[in-house]
C-alpha cells in the first residue's frame, strides 16, 4: 500500500527557510518521479517542483531559484528546501506520486509565512 507522510512544515517569517519532507512507504521514491504541489486558502492546488527517477529537476516560476527538491534514496524520502519564503508561499504543501497510473497524495503540511 503506497502512503506519503510530510513533515517539516510551520510559521516562519519573510526571509526565512524551511525543509519539508515526504517519506514514502509501499514506494521506492528512486523509481518514480514525485511532485510537490501546494495550495492556497481560496486558491486551486498548483504545482511547485518534480524530480524524476534521473534526479533531473524542474521548478515553477514562482519558486525557481528560490526552492530545491531533492531525495535520500536510503531513507526513501524526497525534501524541498524553501529559501527566501514570503507571504505568498503560505499553502498547505503535498506530495504526490502516481503509481499505475493512479495518483497518491499525503495528507499535506501546512506552510506560513508572515510579513
Amino acid at each position: 500500500q503506497v502512503q506519503l507522510v510530510e513533515s517539516g512544515g510551520g510559521l516562519v517569517q519573510a526571509g526565512g527557510s524551511l525543509r519539508l519532507s515526504c517519506a514514502a512507504s509501499g514506494i521506492s521514491v528512486s523509481s518514480n518521479v514525485i511532485n510537490w504541489y501546494r495550495q492556497a486558502p481560496g486558491k486551486q492546488r498548483e504545482w511547485v517542483a518534480i524530480i524524476n527517477m534521473n534526479v533531473g529537476t524542474n521548478y515553477a516560476d514562482s519558486v525557481k531559484g528560490r526552492f530545491t527538491i531533492s531525495r535520500d534514496n536510503a531513507k526513501n524520502t524526497v525534501y524541498l528546501q524553501m529559501d527566501s519564503l514570503q507571504p505568498e508561499d503560505t499553502a498547505v504543501y503535498y506530495c504526490n506520486i502516481y503509481h499505475f497510473s493512479v495518483p497518491f497524495w499525503g495528507q499535506g503540511t501546512q506552510v506560513t509565512v508572515s510579513s
